[in-house]
């Protein structure tokens, strides 16, 4: 019977799930978690705010399939930690968050006046999948078992532990009995029958015009070769949630990108049978309802999901699979394969075509503002030169308002899950530290972070992070000194006509909507990264050359039209997905 501590057995447990790395602030309310963390060879990453901790943890998961852990002190740290940890839910990515406490006998519940003390799992609990505090040292094991547990029962989200201060550090003498993962969770896919698979077969076989459309879940399950196994054999094409863009690389004839808003629409309503897979068909999926989607009673619709909670959540399944995604698609590709014969392809061939047609007219149209080579430069460029200059396989982060919707439509997804974004919660400043945890995630990656001056501006520290853990990131910092879709909406708000006939309104007619100067690359320069100023579109290739060129994290300060940039491609359809009961 050896001493041992409460930090000590959670580290040991985190290292049997394969865990090798923690991200978060080291603090002495839990040094015997940490320092035990530090023995065992799991790395410690340290970001310059909680918050970012948690992005980090939510990307290195979304990433790689694996757990992602984040830690926090009692208190202000846990304070600090909320944010992200609301980001990491709404977005569905597997994080664990360890958290320390004050001593049980001040608080659950508080004595009243008790130094950095609130009520830390209760508050995280209404936000989280599932939150506990431990009460006592021989608890311990019970509860991380428990959480761990919850962390790969059904959706992906958050899963908090809150672990006094007491137990964390002090050591007692015990037992301990380290039990395998296999032990206390299910360790292999949920699996459909065999019945499911051929129902959804021969529905999908027979349909006239079948779609697919997939969410995050085919993401966390890492189910991409099946997926396109799947939409080849039935020559279907595949829609996607904005989170899961690039599930299908873009690069295939069957792929409908997400910023092609209307062909959405268009693929939806001329499909007869639509099977939705790790999607919970939600607000930015138009809820799957018409006129957005076809009505249900003319749409046979087949629903694929690892959480029994989402199947027929917002438009009824005709046949609802409790699933995981990946066991799903290759079990039917393989019952599809065996039907193939009795598959007549041609008249879903020509269909995809004409969507093809359709997506290469509005690509050209989209492309005629990079002729433009003015000074300061269209914002359209920028996401269009990243495309010649990073490699396909590495990681687009996409941070901000104007800047995402730029990004987004002037970017292809050539290779599945390297887009990152907060495409549930549009959170302003994650991207900093969604850019590192890829890094780290994928390490040889090159990792390009678009993000506007404003998003930036949220947590800009991070960039010495990035220096710090040799994270090579480009931060690409569109620049035009304004809220821009805020000054937008504001413009149609005040002044409609003015806005439509100018483009933009006199400096005294918005509100609060202007931002002074900072010099971006120079920020970056002070924090130890390769900084450049760039204006004018035929200096950007060459910057971003030199950057990656460097070795070190970078940012790049772009200076971009202010104006150009507010009228940012697909505002309308926003606008319009807002406006929906």
């Amino acid at each position: 019977m050896a001493e041992i501590s409460g930090g000590e057995i959670i580290a040991r447990m985190l290292q049997a799930e394969g865990v090798d790395k923690v991200f978060g602030i080291i603090d002495g309310t839990y040094f015997g978690f940490y320092s035990a963390l530090h023995r065992l060879g799991i790395e410690i990453v340290t970001p310059r705010h909680e918050t970012s901790a948690a992005h980090m943890a939510g990307t290195y998961a979304r990433l790689t399939g694996r757990l992602g852990v984040c830690m926090a002190s009692n208190g202000p740290g846990v304070a600090n930690l909320l944010p992200g940890l609301v980001v990491e839910q709404a977005e569905g990515n597997r994080v664990l968050a360890i958290t320390s406490a004050r001593r049980p006998q001040i608080m659950y519940p508080d004595r009243g006046g008790a130094y950095q003390c609130f009520d830390q799992s209760g508050v995280v609990g209404r936000i989280a999948k599932w939150s506990a505090a431990v009460s006592s040292f021989d608890r311990v094991s019970e509860l991380v078992r428990k959480a761990l547990r919850k962390s790969w029962q059904g959706r992906p989200g958050v899963v908090h532990l809150d672990v006094p201060e007491t137990v964390m550090n002090g050591k007692s003498k015990a037992e301990v009995a380290f039990w395998a993962p296999h032990q206390y969770r299910s360790t292999t896919p949920l699996t459909p029958t065999a019945e499911q698979v051929a129902q959804a077969a021969e529905r999908l076989a027979a349909a006239r015009a079948p779609l697919i459309h997939v969410g995050s879940g085919v993401v966390h399950a890492l189910a991409f070769d099946a997926l396109a196994r799947v939409a080849e054999l039935l020559a279907a094409p595949v829609t996607t949630s904005w989170g899961a863009r690039g599930a299908l690389p873009e690069t295939s004839p069957l792929a409908i990108p997400m910023p092609h808003v209307k062909l959405n629409h268009q693929a939806r309503n001329d499909a007869d049978a639509v099977l939705v897979v790790g999607s919970r068909l939600g607000e930015t999926d138009w809820w799957g309802r018409p006129p957005y989607w076809r009505k249900p009673s003319e749409q046979q619709t087949i629903q694929v999901d690892i959480d029994a909670e989402m199947l027929g959540l917002n438009k009824p399944a005709d046949l609802a699979i409790q699933a995981d995604a990946a066991r799903f698609l290759e079990l039917l590709a393989d019952e599809l394969a065996r039907r193939a014969s009795g598959i007549d392809l041609e008249p879903r061939r020509r269909r995809v075509a004409g969507y093809g047609r359709t997506m290469r007219d509005e690509r050209a149209g989209w492309d005629k503002a990079l002729a433009d080579m003015t000074v300061p430069m269209h914002p359209a460029h920028i996401a269009s030169v990243c495309a010649r200059v990073f490699p396909a396989d590495g990681v687009l982060v996409a941070d901000g308002g104007n800047a995402t919707i730029w990004a987004m439509f002037h970017h292809r997804a050539d290779v599945p899950n390297r887009i990152v974004s907060t495409f549930k919660f549009g959170m302003l400043g994650a991207g900093m530290a969604q850019a590192i945890g890829a890094a780290l995630a994928l390490p040889g990656r090159a990792v390009c972070c678009i993000t506007g001056d404003g998003a930036f501006g949220f947590h800009p520290q991070e960039v010495e992070t990035a220096v710090r853990c040799k994270a090579q990131v480009i931060y690409i910092v569109l620049a035009d000194k304004q809220w821009g879709m805020v000054k937008m909406n504001q413009q149609f708000m005040l002044r409609p006509f003015k806005t439509m006939l100018f483009k933009q309104l006199d400096p005294d007619e918005t509100i609060k909507a202007d931002l002074g100067e900072i010099a971006f690359d120079k920020l970056g320069e002070a924090m130890g990264a390769y900084g450049e100023r760039v204006s004018d579109p035929k200096d950007l290739e060459p910057a971003l050359r030199r950057a990656l060129a460097s070795g070190r994290a970078a940012v790049l300060h772009v200076d971009v039209d202010p104006v150009k940039h507010m009228w940012a491609p697909g505002l309308l359809h926003f606008k319009k997905m807002h406006e929906e009961p």
